[in-house]
């Protein structure tokens, strides 16, 4: 299967293609899933996301070759502990939906003070596209309305990662 799909990851992230076996397919199902719950184990065990390489080797992990866009955000408290990690909306092979009003009602739903957005791209090119950098810009708007701090957004692909600090002020 490596040499069918090019890597132990595509092989691993093969969910989208059709399976020639079904056993094998349940079983790499079986593996990705663990390999997600023990990153996400390792990434809830730290007292806090202090490290920025922490957050998107774990985020690279869980989204990196996912078939379509899978929008998620991680919910942190004051002192940037994780409250939790949620996966707030899916779409299609080329974009998924952010809606700001959705991810702030969560955040206050669970009492985060802060937040990091992430998203992946299929394609592997993790460069903004306009709609990444607008969805962004409304997002820090509203959050800073509510009080609450969006620290980034970042996208993911198989070919690295891109935080949107570089399109968008922060502040």
């Amino acid at each position: 299967m490596i040499a069918e799909f090019g890597s132990i990851g595509a092989v691993i992230h093969s969910d989208s293609r059709p399976a020639k076996n079904s056993s094998a397919q349940a079983i790499l199902a079986l593996v990705r899933e663990a390999m997600l719950v023990s990153s996400k184990d390792t990434m809830l065990d730290r007292i806090c996301l202090s490290k920025a390489e922490d957050v998107i080797e774990y985020l690279i992990v869980a989204m990196a070759r996912l078939p379509v866009e899978e929008v998620r955000v991680l919910f942190l408290d004051s002192k940037n502990r994780l409250i939790c990690d949620e996966v707030v909306s899916r779409g299609s092979i080329s974009e998924a939906p952010i809606y700001p009003r959705e991810i702030l009602k969560r955040a206050l739903a669970v009492d985060a003070t802060a937040l990091i957005l992430a998203h992946n791209h299929p394609s592997g090119d993790p460069e903004p596209s306009e709609g990444d950098i607008d969805a962004t810009r409304r997002l820090l708007k509203a959050a800073s309305e509510l009080g609450l701090t969006v620290h980034d957004h970042i996208i993911v692909g198989s070919e690295g990662w891109s935080s949107l600090r570089h399109w968008v002020s922060f502040q």
